[in-house]
């Protein structure tokens, strides 16, 4: 049994990774703009510098297909390759693992040389599937912070910042690799948005306004 169960585990995380590997931004971009976005803007191949290279037509798209490959990713092969009880700390662990293959996929992915996003929407995705409230606060923590800033990075920033803070004192998450997972993915987007971060402390940053390219 314990070789099926480590078998079956094994598998979900192969499978999340080749999901999360699938480079939207840069197949969009490049079958119907005829754009690659490596090349222009950030350079980042996620959903933010295709807003920004080519609008909200390719943006838009990249962001919900970035978005449901981790929660696809979680809720489809945890579901399915499990066979622990649903809702046991096992279980939780086993997404978790599944979740964070998904977002390693879209950072580093097979189908594009291994150069692709940050991941934050990837994560966004993951936290929906497995803490569906605590993603909705640190959601509308970024959507007020972009609304008054026009800054998505720092939107991100004081999402992540905050996301273990209403998993472990708001939602009072009681699963140790929960709280573990909020505190390590907070300091991953934190990192991955380090960049970032030293061009608003210079004010050298570029804002998104929300009336910006169709």
């Amino acid at each position: 049994m314990e070789e099926i169960i480590s078998y079956n585990n094994v598998l979900a995380i192969v499978l999340a990774y080749l999901i999360g590997s699938v480079p939207s931004a840069v197949w969009v971009s490049k079958w119907f703009f005829g754009v690659d976005v490596r090349d222009h803007g950030s350079k980042n191949a996620g959903a933010t510098n295709t807003f920004r290279v080519i609008g909200k037509r390719a943006g838009f798209p990249v962001l919900f297909f970035d978005i449901l490959k981790g929660w696809g990713a979680v809720k489809g092969f945890s579901y399915l390759f499990t066979t622990y009880e649903l809702g046991s700390n096992q279980f939780v662990n086993l997404q978790l693992a599944i979740g964070m293959a998904a977002v390693f996929g879209h950072v580093f992915p097979i189908y594009a040389r291994f150069k692709g996003g940050k991941g934050v929407a990837t994560l966004l995705g993951i936290v929906l599937a497995i803490n569906f409230p605590a993603a909705a606060v640190s959601f509308i923590i970024f959507l007020f912070t972009y609304l008054i800033s026009q800054y998505v990075s720092l939107g991100a920033i004081m999402a992540a910042f905050f996301f273990p803070f209403v998993t472990i004192f708001v939602f009072k998450a009681q699963t140790p690799s929960l709280i573990y997972f909020s505190i390590i993915i907070s300091i991953m987007v934190i990192l991955t948005h380090r960049k970032n971060i030293e061009r608003l402390l210079k004010r050298e940053e570029n804002k998104m306004p929300i009336k910006g390219k169709n």
